[in-house]
């Protein structure tokens, strides 16, 4: 018999289960919580004696969480953040902030904006820390889940419990490595050559790649990667072209010369994206407000 209840939950197991959840492994768990092995594994077998199940089994060198322990993972979000609002005195202070703030974003913003706004939000907040996971396509569940309570995309999901705010535009234009080619001069000059894009699991082309196509502007591609940092490696000393946003040109792709695009070419937005259960958090009002700080700088420094 189960002699355990509800009543024995805590914020410290809610806490565990996440950090496991999330780490896929006892000893990162260990780590990140600063304790032992042997304490994570306790309190572990404390909490499968609570839910009846075994949340988590190896595999290999790391732990699989089961289909329930995914679940509860996303319910333990939503818990601990109504643990803290309850426990919120008085005015938001940035200072007494003691948490970890997830942020999905694919490596062209995270590059972009993520080491100037952590830098900032750790002026107000030192014992904030920081986790970034990829974007890929956003989809609602990941922000209706709490795996992340901020993401940065082009592409913000069609749901009207999700929220959004415009943060900039970026243009789409042509890289070539000048000591390798010439920039193309005319459309039958690009269409000559050969192309490197990237592609998002699962099989999701960038927005220029589907609106060349839909125009019936067919391109040969050599060379698909998942993420914009594996397109250097490939356009150095090659004649490959790589039509994407202007401002990879100050981190990825510093360096490389740029052409104008041979066509009419649309715009690349990049959004804000929440869940709108944070609308009215103070903790998030101030992401959002560091968030827009650091993106006119960065939008006045690379324009």
């Amino acid at each position: 018999m189960n002699k355990f209840d509800h009543f024995d939950l805590d914020g410290r197991l809610l806490r565990l289960l996440i950090v496991v959840h999330e780490e896929g492994s006892v000893t990162r768990a260990a780590e990140r919580l600063g304790v032992t092995q042997s304490a994570v594994s306790h309190m572990l077998d404390k909490l499968r004696g609570i839910v009846g199940d075994p949340l988590f089994v190896k595999s290999g060198r790391s732990v699989v969480a089961t289909a329930q322990a995914s679940e509860l993972a996303g319910r333990a979000r939503l818990l601990l953040d109504q643990l803290q609002a309850f426990g919120a005195r008085g005015r938001f202070d940035p200072v007494t902030l003691r948490r970890t703030l997830t942020i999905a974003a694919n490596d062209l913003q995270r590059d972009l904006l993520l080491p100037a706004l952590f830098a900032r939000l750790r002026e107000s907040a030192p014992g904030l820390r920081l986790r970034v996971v990829p974007s890929n396509i956003p989809d609602p569940e990941m922000l209706r889940a709490d795996r992340c309570q901020l993401a940065i995309s082009p592409r913000p999901p069609n749901a009207t419990d999700i929220l959004q705010r415009r943060l900039f535009d970026d243009s789409y234009v042509v890289f070539f490595d000048a000591t390798a080619r010439p920039p193309p001069q005319t459309l039958a000059d690009y269409l000559a050559a050969e192309h490197v894009t990237v592609v998002y699991e699962p099989q999701r082309n960038l927005d220029i790649d589907d609106l060349l196509s839909a125009r019936g502007i067919r391109r040969n591609f050599a060379v698909s990667v998942a993420g914009f940092a594996g397109i250097r490696p490939f356009l150095s000393g090659s004649q490959y072209l790589a039509t994407l946003p202007r401002r990879l040109g100050a981190s990825q792709l510093a360096g490389f010369a740029q052409a104008p695009t041979p066509f009419d070419c649309p715009g690349m937005p990049m959004y804000a994206i929440w869940h709108q259960r944070y609308q009215h958090d103070p903790l998030l009002r101030w992401l959002l407000d560091c968030l827009y700080e650091i993106t006119d700088r960065v939008a006045r420094e690379t324009s």
